[in-house]
C-alpha cells in the first residue's frame, strides 16, 4: 500500500512520505496544521487512493474515548425489561459499536479518521493509548475481547487547541501540513478550476497572500476560503483588472466575505484603507 495522492488532492512530497511512513510503521498518523489546510480531506483521499473503506470519527468537546469502542445502552434494556421484551436476555442487543470496533472488525483494512482529537478532554488521547497500541479492547458486559482483524490505517487530526500527552505522541508518526506556497496553491486551484485564466489566478493569489500577511489579522484565510472566493469571482464574472486595482478606497478585496470571517478583520482593513487614504492626501 502506497499513497500517491489523487486527481482531486494535491499532496506534497513530504506529505506523501509521511503517509507512507505511517503505513509502513503501522503507527497512527498525527496530522497538524492550521484550519483549512486539508487535514480531514487527507484521510478521505487516502482511502480513495489506496482503494479501501473510510471510517470517520468526528470528535466533539463532549466526546469520550469509550464511545469509540462501544456504549452499553442500559436505559433501553431497562425499558424493554419493563415491557417484557425477549431481547433483554441477551445483553449484546444493547451494545452499540463505536468506530474503533467497526474498524477492528472490518473485512478489509480501512482508513480510520479520528478528527480534531484536541477538541475533547485532555484525558481523551490517554484513554485510547492501549487500544491503538495493542489493537484490541475488552467488552466487560459480554466478556469478549475485540481484536483487529486487519490493523486499520489511523489518521488523527489536531488544530493545536490543546497539547497532546507525550505518551500519546510517542505512539504516532507526526506530520505538520505547512500552508501551501504560491506554486502549490496554483496546482490546488487548477484541480478545482481547470482552465481558469492565469492572469486572474495570479491576481487572486497576489491579493490572497497579501491579506494573509496583514499584521494583526485574527483569522487568516485558508485554502478552502480561497477556493470559495475564486468560485464567487467566477460566478460574478469579476475581471482581473478589478483585482489589479490598488485604489486606496478599494483596499478591501471584492467579495471579501469569503476571505474575512469576523468583524475585527473587516474593521482592520477599513482602518488600513482610511490610513492609506490619509497618507495619499
Amino acid at each position: 500500500m502506497r499513497f500517491t495522492g489523487t486527481e482531486s488532492y494535491v499532496a506534497t512530497e513530504d506529505l506523501r512520505v509521511a503517509v507512507n511512513a505511517a503505513i509502513t510503521l503501522e503507527r497512527p498518523l498525527l496530522v497538524k496544521g492550521e484550519p483549512g489546510t486539508g487535514k480531514t480531506v487527507l484521510a478521505q483521499e487516502m482511502a480513495t487512493s489506496l482503494g479501501v473503506p473510510l471510517l470517520q470519527w468526528h470528535v466533539k468537546s463532549t466526546t469520550k474515548a469509550q464511545q469509540g469502542l462501544y456504549e452499553y445502552d442500559a436505559v433501553s434494556r431497562l425499558r424493554d425489561s419493563q415491557l417484557g421484551d425477549e431481547r433483554v436476555h441477551d445483553i449484546a442487543n444493547y451494545i452499540r459499536r463505536g468506530k474503533l470496533w467497526e474498524a477492528f472488525t472490518a473485512e478489509e483494512r480501512p482508513v480510520l479518521l479520528i478528527d480534531e482529537i484536541d477538541k475533547a478532554d485532555i484525558e481523551f488521547p490517554n484513554d485510547l493509548l492501549q487500544e491503538l497500541d495493542r489493537m484490541e479492547f475488552y467488552v466487560y458486559e459480554t466478556g469478549e475481547t475485540i481484536t483487529a482483524r486487519n490493523r486499520p490505517i489511523v489518521v488523527i487530526t489536531s488544530n493545536n487547541e490543546k497539547e497532546l500527552p507525550d505518551a500519546f505522541l510517542r505512539r504516532c508518526f507526526f506530520h505538520y501540513i505547512r500552508f501551501p506556497d504560491a506554486e502549490t496553491m496554483t496546482s490546488i486551484v487548477d484541480v478545482h478550476f481547470p482552465g481558469l485564466k492565469q492572469q486572474l489566478l495570479r491576481e487572486a493569489l497576489s491579493i490572497f497572500y497579501d491579506v494573509r500577511d496583514v499584521p494583526g489579522l485574527k483569522k487568516k484565510p485558508s485554502t478552502s476560503e480561497l477556493l470559495d472566493w475564486i468560485k464567487l469571482l467566477l460566478a460574478e464574472d469579476v475581471d482581473e483588472q478589478v483585482l489589479r486595482e490598488r485604489d486606496p478606497k478599494k483596499l478591501i478585496p471584492p467579495l471579501h466575505g469569503a476571505l474575512l470571517k469576523n468583524e475585527q478583520d473587516v474593521h482592520l482593513f477599513e482602518r488600513l484603507a482610511f490610513m492609506t487614504r490619509r497618507g495619499a492626501n
